[in-house]
């Protein structure tokens, strides 16, 4: 059973994640060859103040504009 495990920043819709999720189950099923039923995902959404890039926080930056 694959399993894909997310982390994100906070800030994401629950149709953001539902979207996500069919899109990751239907390609991890076509290229692992199996079912969808059998892939399982976690997300874990992390604040802002909790994610450094480039050895700066998130939450000192400017937020960048969600895609």
């Amino acid at each position: 059973m694959p399993i894909i495990r997310v982390e994100m920043l906070t800030g994401r819709t629950r149709e953001q994640k539902q979207e996500l999720a069919e899109s990751l189950t239907s390609e991890m099923a076509r290229i692992a060859k199996c079912t969808p039923a059998s892939v399982q995902i976690v997300f874990t959404e992390v604040e802002r103040e909790d994610w450094a890039i480039g050895g700066v926080l998130t939450d000192a930056k400017p937020a960048a504009p969600a895609s």
